[in-house]
């Protein structure tokens, strides 16, 4: 149990507590504004400028491939594999087709072990003989010799034999010992000239035979090689294939078709620019870019093209704008045979507001900038407090002409209008706003 007094007095630090609570929340209240009322967003705004630019024109055009090929096969045969389809993104040097090799590999591998044989043919010619061959051929000369010198001994015996004690040695036996003596020293000169050609080693001829018959047999194995290269179909850049000519199991001829590719990383907007206007058109020039299709984009590109011969009907020169595509997951942003709009200054010098084309709000039908002003007293209302915060305003614009990073505002706008060019994708209109930093503005 608490005494009276502490009763009284834990009492009064819980009042206290209480109304200490009450000013903080009321402080609190005060300070966000009324009751459910939003902080204002924090944005990041950007000076409208005026500078002088060429009045633009829009002119109508088709969104291009950078480049399109028709892939096809170099040889015929049946396609076993058909990886990539319709739709799919190839890289360079990417398989697109493979048709059956087996036959020209077995081929292949036949040729291989020929070129092998010939190339250990010639090596034996140019390493020349081997030293135990020499020495054989030189044991087989001094048996010869060896040989020749015995029967010389004998005829020479016999001789002798005959004159001093004729009809010991027959006639038969003379010719006998002449003709074996005549035979070793040819079997001599033989096996001295069989060392001689050992020492020498292969002919230079040889060589040079042995030499071209490993060079026939290697066009031969490279001549195979290429065809089972020519047997795997490939793309030759970067892109996505746009047509299928043929599928697994299929023959396809030499020359004929097997697929397409496009490349869409980088896209041509091809527009007919009238003859009035072509002398104008400068390559280089930044260009502003819009297709219907994408209501919400906006892109940039430059003149890369501009082809000096008319249509002779319609007296229009075809002008090719070049744009970075943006790839995502479900593939190119801009596909090839879009209709597009390009705005191109042709027209005269003439004082424009500008803004980055960050500014711009696209998606809801007609593009708009948010406007940062003071906010305005509602019809039958108080006046805003001096320390209100400012608001976002929606401002109808038209697009004009491109300059570097800026883009022509055409509507109710005056150069230095603060306009929103970060966090304006999540502004409503009248929403209060806290300009953290301005980006033309030096600090």
């Amino acid at each position: 149990m608490l005494s009276p007094q502490a009763a009284t007095r834990l009492r009064n630090t819980i009042v206290a507590a209480c109304a200490v609570a009450t000013l903080l929340i009321a402080a609190r209240g005060h300070a966000q504004g009324p009751p459910g009322a939003r902080p204002p967003a924090l944005v990041v705004a950007y000076k409208i400028v005026e500078r002088e630019v060429t009045a633009g024109q829009t002119f109508v055009g088709t969104v291009m491939p950078l480049k399109r090929a028709t892939i096809g096969s170099a040889v015929g045969g049946r396609v076993v594999e058909f990886p990539r389809k319709a739709g799919e993104r190839v890289a360079e040097g990417e398989k697109l087709a493979q048709l059956l090799t087996s036959t020209i590999e077995l081929e292949t591998a036949a040729a291989e072990q020929e070129l092998k044989l010939r190339q250990a043919q010639l090596a034996e010619l140019e390493n020349g003989t081997r030293p135990e061959e020499i020495e054989q051929r030189r044991a087989e000369r001094d048996g010869a010799a060896a040989r020749e010198s015995f029967l010389r001994a004998r005829r020479v015996r016999l001789e002798r034999a005959r004159d001093s004690s004729p009809g010991t040695v027959t006639a038969d036996q003379m010719e006998e010992a002449r003709a074996g003596e005549i035979e070793a020293h040819e079997a001599y000169l033989a096996a001295k000239a069989a060392l001689e050609l050992a020492q020498a080693g292969p002919r230079v001829e040889q060589i040079a035979q042995a030499r071209a018959q490993m060079a026939m047999q290697e066009a031969i194995v490279q001549r195979l090689r290429d065809q089972i290269t020519k047997h795997t179909i490939i793309s030759r850049f970067d892109g996505y294939v746009v047509a299928e000519h043929t599928e697994i199991g299929a023959w396809v001829n030499s020359g004929a078709p097997v697929a397409e590719v496009a490349a869409l990383d980088e896209v041509d907007v091809e527009v007919q620019v009238i003859e009035q206007a072509a002398p104008f058109v400068r390559i280089g020039e930044e260009v502003r870019v819009e297709v219907p299709a994408l209501p919400d984009r906006i892109f940039s590109g430059k003149v890369v093209h501009v082809v000096p011969q008319a249509d002779v009907r319609a007296r229009t020169f075809p002008v090719k704008i070049r744009v970075t595509n943006e790839i995502t997951d479900d593939g190119p942003l801009l596909k090839a045979g879009m209709y597009a709009r390009a705005s191109l200054p042709v027209g005269a010098q003439q004082q424009a507001t500008m803004a980055p084309k960050d500014a711009i709000v696209l998606g809801t039908g007609t593009p708009m900038v948010y406007v940062v002003q003071k906010p305005a007293a509602t019809p039958g209302g108080p006046p805003p407090a001096a320390d209100a915060p400012p608001v976002a305003m929606p401002v109808p614009v038209q697009l004009g002409v491109s300059q570097g990073d800026l883009i022509q505002l055409i509507g109710q706008l005056q150069p230095g209008q603060m306009v929103v060019v970060e966090g304006n994708e999540r502004l409503r209109p009248n929403q209060p706003v806290q300009v953290t930093r301005v980006t033309n503005e030096s600090n």
